[in-house]
C-alpha cells in the first residue's frame, strides 16, 4: 500500500503539471527537483529522450491525465529505487509548519520566470554569478532566527518545492552566517539575495562560497515589508 505521504506528493505534483499555463515548464520543475536526467526519465518511461524534451520545450502537445499521472508515479518510483532522499525532504514540508518570525514569506511558481525580473523588482546589485536563470520561487528568511532556531533537517524546509530559487535573508550584518549555513547542508539555492547590506561590508568568505556552490549573490537595499509587498503584487 502506497504512503499518505506519497499520495499527497503525488496529487500536488500532477495537480500542479496538469493546471499549470506551461505544463511542460511544471514538468521540467518536478524532474528538476529529484535530480533525475531527463534521459534517465525516458529509459524507465520506456520512451525516447526526445518526447520528454519535446514535453518540457512545450513542443509536443501538453501530455494528458493520464500520461501526467505515469510520469509522476516514474519519478517518485526513481526516487524510491534511491532511497527516498527527496521524498523525504518534502515530507518535512508538506507535514511542517513556518514560524513567521523565521520566513516572512515564500511563494512557489506554476512555471520558471527570469531571475533577473525578481531582483529587478526589488532592486538588486550582482555581487557575483549570473542572472542568466530561471528560478522556481522564492523565500525570504530571517536570517538569525533561521540559523538560531532550526535544526539542519529543518533549514531545509527554506527551499519550499524547489532549490532552483531565490533566498532573501534579512538583516545580515556581513552574510558569512547564512552561507555558512547552506554550505553545510545538501541542498543549495539557485539565488541568494542578502538584504540590508552593501557590497562593501560582505565578507570575503562570503563570495568564495558562493562562487564554489555556484550561487550567484546579489544585496537588496529595500525594507523587508517593501520586499514582501512587491513580490507578492507581481504577476508572475
Amino acid at each position: 500500500m502506497k504512503s499518505a505521504l506519497r499520495n499527497r506528493l503525488a496529487e500536488k505534483m500532477a495537480g500542479e503539471i496538469t493546471l499549470s499555463e506551461a505544463p511542460g515548464d511544471a514538468l521540467k520543475k518536478w524532474r528538476m527537483n529529484f535530480a533525475i536526467a531527463p534521459g534517465i526519465l525516458a529509459e524507465k518511461l520506456g520512451v525516447s529522450p526526445s518526447v520528454i524534451s519535446d514535453y518540457e520545450g512545450g513542443r509536443r502537445k501538453s501530455p494528458g491525465t493520464a500520461v501526467v499521472g505515469k510520469i509522476v508515479e516514474t519519478i517518485l518510483k526513481i526516487d524510491e529505487e534511491n532511497g527516498g532522499k527527496y521524498m523525504k525532504k518534502y515530507a518535512k514540508i508538506l507535514y511542517s509548519d513556518f514560524d513567521d518570525d523565521v520566513i516572512y514569506d515564500m511563494h512557489d511558481y506554476d512555471s520558471s520566470i527570469p531571475l533577473k525580473d525578481l531582483c529587478d523588482a526589488i532592486n538588486c546589485s550582482l555581487i557575483d554569478g549570473t542572472l542568466a536563470h530561471r528560478i522556481y520561487g522564492y523565500t525570504v528568511v530571517n536570517s538569525l532566527n533561521a540559523i538560531v532556531q532550526l535544526s539542519a533537517a529543518e533549514f531545509n524546509k527554506i527551499y519550499g518545492w524547489s532549490t532552483e530559487r531565490a533566498l532573501i535573508f534579512t538583516n545580515v550584518s556581513t552574510g558569512k552566517s547564512p552561507m555558512i549555513a547552506i554550505r553545510v547542508t545538501p541542498f543549495k539555492p539557485r539565488c541568494v539575495i542578502l538584504q540590508g547590506i552593501t557590497k562593501e561590508k560582505i565578507h570575503p568568505l562570503v563570495i568564495e562560497l558562493a562562487k564554489r556552490d555556484n550561487i550567484t549573490l546579489l544585496t537588496t537595499e529595500m525594507e523587508v515589508t517593501k520586499i514582501v509587498e512587491i513580490l507578492r503584487e507581481e504577476p508572475w
